[in-house]
């Protein structure tokens, strides 16, 4: 579940959401109900370590078990780095929104949308941003999770987060995506600097703004997956190849009784060794 590369090194896992398509991207699939399910759950126990100490969530907030759950996370892509013993220490979440609503995206929810000035013209930005997708044939993405133990921040761990989004939005076939970033230990500056920037609407620069959800201030933030700072994209292509070559986990197949074989429909046309096995498999359960 770990790929190399010469900036891109940390070991890492990638989830897949359900019915995603994986054809001719990923070099190695794995249909694993139980694993996904596991590190799904390291994931929200991390958001809720991290957030509860930030003073961004309460404890109210998070289940029995420390996690902190988005009703998003299952849809998604989840991009894991794990430690030495295989220990979650930085995520993120990336989800394809192209047929949300407004109201459904995650930054419907931030106080800047819910301000009399600011309101509308947060929403007119993001349907141009959907509208720019859909005329260059891409995709429109949301992302959020973000969440790095304290000891990473500020590292190139934390650097190699940020160049994954346009990473992995180049391997998904080309995005355009949103944000809510905090200014809280220079999130959304790391993000400005490998090419984040903020929205425009009606020719103005929507504004940082103070949430008083997460009790800090925040931004919103576009990307465009095809257009890093140019000071990066050797580290993109790094961080892409990286990506290509993990095993990824599916929570579930679409072609049944492939489970065993570590395939699933998602990933396209089943591979010719795979077609072999199922039939030898199946001729020797009938025969």
């Amino acid at each position: 579940m770990s790929g190399s590369g010469n900036f891109w090194s940390a070991p890492t896992v990638l989830l897949a959401p359900p019915m995603a398509n994986l054809s001719e991207v990923f070099q190695s699939v794995k249909v694993d109900c139980l694993q996904h399910e596991r590190f799904l759950a390291e994931v929200q126990r991390l958001r809720g370590r991290v957030y509860l100490n930030d003073g961004a969530i309460e404890e109210r907030q998070l289940s029995a078990d420390g996690r902190f759950v988005h009703p998003h996370d299952e849809s998604s892509w989840q991009l894991l780095v794990t430690d030495s013993i295989g220990q979650v220490s930085g995520c993120l979440r990336y989800r394809l929104a192209d047929e949300a609503p407004f109201d459904d995206l995650d930054l419907a929810q931030s106080a800047l949308a819910c301000s009399d000035k600011w309101g509308g013209r947060l929403q007119r930005a993001v349907e141009d941003q959907k509208a720019d997708a859909q005329r260059r044939e891409i995709k429109f993405a949301e992302l959020g999770g973000w969440a790095l133990l304290e000891e990473m921040r500020g590292s190139r761990l934390a650097l190699g987060m940020a160049l994954t989004v346009f990473a992995l939005g180049q391997l998904l076939g080309g995005a355009v995506a949103t944000t809510t970033a905090t200014t809280r230990h220079r999130s959304s500056t790391i993000l400005k600097k490998v090419g984040g920037s903020g929205l425009v609407s009606d020719g103005l620069e929507l504004p940082p703004y103070y949430d008083p959800r997460y009790k800090c201030q925040m931004e919103i933030l576009g990307f465009d997956a095809h257009r890093p700072n140019p000071k990066y994209k050797v580290w993109v292509d790094d961080c892409r190849r990286h990506l290509a070559n993990l095993t990824v986990i599916c929570p579930e197949p679409v072609y049944p009784g492939l489970e065993y074989l570590g395939v699933s429909a998602a990933a396209g046309p089943v591979p010719r060794y795979a077609r072999q096995r199922l039939t030898l498999d199946h001729s020797q359960i009938t025969g």
